[in-house]
């Protein structure tokens, strides 16, 4: 094959691989985000039960 298909096949290739990568990297960057919202989330729900439990153990 000539040189000009072999460039034409490298270029498709590359395409192909970024795309995955690039797939990639936002599903793991989506799923830290997801990770870090139920944090924030669990903090707020472990504080709001902690203190009607204490408030209850009060009376």
């Amino acid at each position: 094959m000539s040189r000009t298909a072999w460039a034409v096949i490298c270029a498709i290739l590359a395409v192909i691989i970024a795309w995955i990568v690039v797939d990639v990297v936002f599903s793991l960057l989506w799923f830290i985000g997801k990770l870090a919202i139920v944090a924030v989330v669990a903090v707020v729900v472990f504080f709001a039960l902690r203190s009607l439990i204490g408030r209850r153990a009060e009376r």
